[in-house]
């Protein structure tokens, strides 16, 4: 027999890497970039600050953000022979699968091609975070048949991923909330698709075919697809007079209620409560409530009746779909904030690299069993 190695069960609280990044206490529902809180990167962060917070260690310097601002802005150009190929595919594919494909292929023409070195590395973190955002509006014209947007490199990262999608400047206010948003889901620590990005990078892979790897694990509705349920469940119940009984009904059925409930938070998640508030504050603007309204009562029913939490995925689907994000491009919008953690992450594997080859816990037949012969079977 093997000899024996403790088992935990989807790796829950194995911890299987030293990093710099992210610091999160699931009891006290701390989460903070670099050590410094969520709650002020929120309130006082841009993305592009938290960009730089993420991949150099520190905040930047005034001039040292407007270089990355401007940096970041003319790095969202595509090249145009990728919208011909993606044409094709976000009119046959889901988006996560379309984005997959995208990320993949803008290996082929990145400037810094095969370099390796850590300054190379970083102007393809720099790249994929402007790209990605690029490649997802993209996706949603070219499936509805629309001419695709061209950057403008004069805008924020939020405000110029709003108007290629839309085809028009957003409001300033829908502008800071999906900036906000960016903020808070930039990073997480070793979450699945993050720990897929390190693993693959642990083997000296590139830089895209690491980020390509956690946008596949990310497109699992266990992960990133979470949200997309909770719109389609808010959908479902239609309007606030049907929430009681709709979801009293669900939990009587033991069916799970999505966006509710972490794997390390065991109080609040601390992103759920700032997107909470401008879940009610694009809703109350607007003088549309129902989403918002809805989801506060479902939050409500859920922690009297199971004690669970609402999670980042919660009030982040009534936000999106406030600012006119359709359903199944919540999770893209996602990898449009997570690239930057994950590039961070890759960036830091190949600093202090070790190849991640963890054990498996061997359940099959007893050793040694006899080979039998073919004729004999």
């Amino acid at each position: 027999m093997t000899e024996a190695h403790e088992f935990k069960e989807g790796l829950e609280d194995v911890v299987a890497a030293d990093s710099a990044i992210c610091y999160i206490d699931g009891e006290k529902g701390i989460l903070s970039y670099r050590g410094i809180d969520i709650h002020d990167l929120a309130e006082k962060s841009t993305f592009e600050e938290v960009c730089f917070l993420l991949w150099d260690g520190r905040l930047p310097r005034r001039e040292e953000l407007a270089r990355l601002r401007a940096q970041i802005a003319a790095e969202r150009s595509v090249p145009r022979e990728l919208f011909s190929v993606l044409a094709t595919v976000a009119r046959d594919e889901p988006p996560m699968d379309a984005l997959r494909t995208a990320v993949s292929a803008l290996a082929g023409s990145d400037p810094d091609g095969p370099a390796w070195s850590p300054e190379a590395n970083r102007r393809k973190a720099m790249r994929l975070t402007g790209q990605t955002a690029t490649l997802v509006a993209a996706i949603h014209r070219l499936r509805q048949g629309k001419a695709v947007v061209p950057p403008d490199p004069g805008r924020t990262h939020a405000e110029d991923f709003l108007r290629m999608l839309g085809g028009q400047t957003a409001s300033s206010a829908a502008v800071r909330a999906l900036d906000t948003a960016l903020v808070l889901h930039a990073d997480h620590e070793l979450n699945a698709s993050t720990f897929a990005a390190r693993v693959t990078a642990a083997t000296l892979a590139d830089v895209h075919a690491a980020i390509t790897a956690a946008v596949a694990a990310l497109k699992g509705p266990l992960h990133g697809g979470a949200n997309e349920a909770v719109m389609r469940m808010l959908s479902e119940i239609g309007s606030l007079d049907r929430v009681d009984e709709e979801i009293r009904a669900r939990l009587a059925r033991k069916e799970k209620i999505m966006g509710f409930g972490h794997r390390v938070y065991t109080t609040e998640d601390p992103r759920a409560t700032h997107l909470r508030a401008m879940s009610k504050q694009l809703a109350e603007s607007s003088g549309e409530t129902r989403w918002y309204d809805m989801s506060r009562r479902i939050e409500q029913i859920v922690k009297e009746e199971k004690g669970l939490n609402a999670n980042v995925d919660f009030y982040s689907a009534s936000l999106y779909n406030m600012l006119g994000i359709p359903t199944d491009l919540f999770t893209p919008i996602f990898a449009v904030s997570r690239v930057s953690g994950w590039t961070a992450h890759v960036l830091e594997q190949y600093a202090h690299n070790r190849l991640i080859r963890p054990r498996a816990e061997y359940t099959g037949p007893p050793y040694p069993q006899p080979y039998v012969p073919i004729e004999k079977r």
